[in-house]
């Protein structure tokens, strides 16, 4: 059996007071906002003067931006594939570039270890 002076069941905040207590929310606004798939998410934001709406919303249910115009909503972001380093070497030289270094690096190992070139 457990002992000691533990308070079960309640957490820092909980009492029977509840708004009385901790004071009134602030006034909020619900905005809604809907993706490409036509997915809806109305998050609420406080009305103070400083607090600013923003244009866009990341839609909970499929990640994509969402806008606040219903019949135009924002377009899905285009994702590059990924590309090997060798991909982006082959995007910079060209095969006869990739043959001249190929052959320079040749020539330095084959110097270096005395081996005779072709």
């Amino acid at each position: 059996m457990a002992g000691g002076s533990a308070i079960r069941g309640s957490r820092v905040g909980a009492g029977p007071m509840g708004e009385a207590e901790r004071g009134e929310a602030a006034p909020r606004v619900r905005v809604s906002y809907w993706c490409a798939k036509g997915h809806e998410t109305s998050p609420s934001f406080a009305t103070e003067p400083e607090i600013v709406v923003p244009e866009t919303w990341d839609c909970p249910r499929c990640g994509l931006p969402a806008g606040q115009d219903r019949e135009a909503p924002p377009e899905p972001p285009r994702n590059e594939p990924y590309k090997t380093h060798l991909a982006y070497v082959k995007e910079r030289r060209t095969d006869a570039d990739g043959e001249a270094l190929l052959e320079e690096a040749l020539t330095a190992l084959r110097a270096r270890r005395g081996t005779p070139t072709r």
